[in-house]
């Protein structure tokens, strides 16, 4: 392991520089071809549990920077992931070992940068997984499974929209039962500002659509609404306002915003971001109207 530690210095060397030498562009391509194709990721990734803590973090470092090396405008990471996704298999099992997690954690989201890998993460089981990564009692692990589940739902838009559309009952089932009812504050807060991001996504249009059609999920909106964290209230409310903004509502959610009209009126009346937001205003004042206009509907 000696050798390899020095190799991994020697290669952070090259592609980072020092104090006193700049990386040299054709020395980091060099590199970047020969890593890749004498299979050194596996044999980095492998070996890393055997490496002492520095050089765990200069090979995390090492491997971070590859990814986003180009050759003649190619990524090169990007295929050779392509033919070795297998390696995302043996990444996302180091979110267990809390030795490891933080290292594999930061690997397998310089990888997912990439939209064949993230294409292969959002078909695997790995998705599911994160539900439980997240809610870790070790607070580094947790939020470092949290950056990564973000970045997985986020970055790739068309990858992300397909899948959503293809798990959408499921995922957000899930999703809505153990992030945004989960009894950590951290987790719960994370988990709202998410689906807004997710949902407000233009590309995933069609399935915000479906999601605010849902009473089930204004349920826990709403219970939302009611937390005593004003930062849950407020990421909670750019939700629930495409409830009240949609045009064709059930008419099983128009009745419970209806009956909850008065209570609705005076908590979101009280609801103010701690710095001044005019658009979270004109926002508010826009559901309150609707709200106050609506009225009891038949069920069919």
């Amino acid at each position: 392991m000696g050798e390899l530690s020095r190799n991994i210095r020697d290669m952070k060397f090259i592609l980072y520089g020092n104090s006193e030498a700049e990386p040299v562009a054709e020395a980091c391509a060099q590199l970047t071809q020969e890593f890749f194709r004498e299979d050194s990721l596996r044999l980095l990734i492998t070996s890393l549990p055997n490496l002492n803590l520095e050089t765990r973090k200069d090979a995390t470092q090492v491997v971070a920077n590859l990814q986003r090396q180009q050759v003649n405008f190619k990524l090169i990471a990007s295929d050779y992931l392509e033919a070795n996704l297998d390696l995302m298999d043996v990444l996302i099992q180091g979110f267990e070992n809390i030795d490891m997690a933080l290292h594999y954690g930061a690997m397998y989201r310089e990888c997912i940068r990439h939209q064949v890998v993230a294409k292969y993460v959002l078909e695997s089981e790995h998705v599911k997984k994160f539900f439980d990564y997240i809610q870790l009692p070790n607070f580094d692990i947790a939020a470092d499974a949290a950056a990564t589940f973000k970045e997985l739902l986020t970055r790739h838009k068309s990858t992300v929209a397909e899948f959503l559309t293809k798990n959408e009952d499921w995922f957000f089932a899930d999703y809505d039962s153990k992030l945004l009812q989960s009894v950590n504050y951290v987790t719960r807060r994370q988990a709202i500002k998410l689906l807004g991001d997710i949902l407000l996504e233009r590309s995933n249009s069609a399935v915000m659509t479906k999601y605010v059609n849902s009473l089930d999920y204004l349920m826990i909106l709403m219970n939302l609404l009611r937390e005593s964290s004003k930062s849950i209230q407020i990421e909670a409310f750019h939700v629930f306002k495409l409830f009240v903004a949609n045009q064709n509502k059930p008419a099983e959610i128009v009745n419970i915003l209806v009956a909850n009209r008065s209570k609705l009126l005076r908590l979101l009346a009280d609801l103010k971001p701690d710095k001044e937001d005019e658009r979270f205003e004109a926002d508010k004042s826009q559901v309150l109207r609707e709200i106050a206009a609506l009225e009891l509907q038949d069920l069919a």
